[in-house]
């Protein structure tokens, strides 16, 4: 019963985008935006480096972070205790909308959610395209290992199905700086050129193949994390603008609880824990909208010279939709 259910879910994750899309109502007060195949715009090289404790057992296009040194580990399930075997791979876990319009839905066709007026000004919270260097992001629950049945211990992925988990268009802190300071007060201490100028380190590391963990409000080649909003200053590229408020929105879900960390290195890999500044080496990301790439992923702070071309044109609504993939150290029962 639960496979039949995964494959209706797979089908309608297919056919489902070609029933809206050719929809003539819809065109009328739609955004940019496609419906993404979970099977042809998905980097699937990009679940790799897999290992075993601290052993690879495949590799994969991006450097991976560090694992337990022990590839048997002993977990208690309720009274009683396993074996298993200490597992890491990267997990596509989360998509992630990037808007300047309001209620875009950007991953889900570009369909548009009428939010009515949530506000005035130059935030964006207002029902038409917002001027200025502020975007709205939307984040999605996607557990795709789950769906695709790839992996089959529950302790080693998240469940479920897909879901919108955050909409920043609700959310007072997203475009108000003074407000962002209750979740974020340490943005205090990093809003000074030195502060600033050791993001030139991260920036380099990220882009070589890992962010350095220690500069944790360094968003490397695309600036700062704080403070934890939609804005962002001096915009030069809206693709660099997009992907530093995406990452911001991946440093709030962990600051507010609501994504957790998967532990690494010689720590007892049985659970997750809340991690209330994010482990940025733990994550990267791979463009799905507009234009899907599907053979690389990135760390995150990777400078996007390499791979940007053509995916940033001057016709576009700056409108961009991102696959996250966040290493998961786990035990498979």
């Amino acid at each position: 019963m639960r496979r039949t259910l995964r494959l209706l879910l797979l089908l309608g994750a297919l056919f489902v985008p070609l029933m809206v899309t050719s929809s003539p109502a819809r065109a009328a007060d739609a955004g940019e935006g496609r419906w993404v195949n979970p099977i042809s715009d998905v980097c699937w090289n990009c679940l790799f480096p897999m290992t075993l404790g601290n052993i690879q057992l495949a590799s994969g296009p991006q450097k991976d972070t560090s694992n337990p040194s022990m590839p048997i580990q002993i977990c208690p399930v309720g009274v009683l205790y396993r074996l298993g075997l200490a597992i890491g791979f990267w997990e596509p876990m989360a998509m992630v909308d990037v808007t300047r319009e309001p209620g875009v839905m950007v991953n889900m066709g570009g369909f548009k959610i009428d939010l009515g007026r949530t506000g005035t000004g130059t935030a964006g919270q207002s029902d038409r395209p917002a001027a200025g260097t502020f975007y709205h992001v939307h984040w999605y629950k996607y557990p795709l290992i789950f769906w695709l049945n790839i992996i089959t211990s529950l302790g080693c992925l998240q469940t479920g199905d897909m879901d919108i988990a955050y909409l920043s268009e609700v959310d007072p802190l997203w475009n108000d700086s003074t407000l962002s300071m209750i979740i974020n007060p340490e943005a205090a201490l990093f809003g000074n050129l030195i502060a600033q100028a050791a993001c030139a380190a991260d920036a380099a590391a990220s882009s070589a193949g890992l962010p350095l963990s220690p500069l944790f409000w360094c968003a490397g080649s695309q600036g700062s994390y704080y403070p934890l909003t939609g804005y962002t200053s001096g915009e030069f590229s809206p693709l660099e603008s997009s992907l530093l408020v995406s990452e911001r929105m991946a440093f709030k879900m962990h600051r507010e609880g609501l994504v957790w960390n998967s532990v690494g290195a010689d720590t007892a890999v049985c659970n997750q824990y809340p991690s209330p500044i994010i482990p940025k080496e733990r994550w990267r990301y791979q463009m799905v909208n507009m234009h899907p790439e599907t053979d690389d992923c990135h760390p995150f702070g990777a400078s996007t010279q390499m791979w940007g071309t053509g995916h940033n044109s001057p016709q576009s609504k700056k409108n961009f939709g991102y696959l996250f993939w966040r290493k998961r150290n786990c035990v498979f029962l």
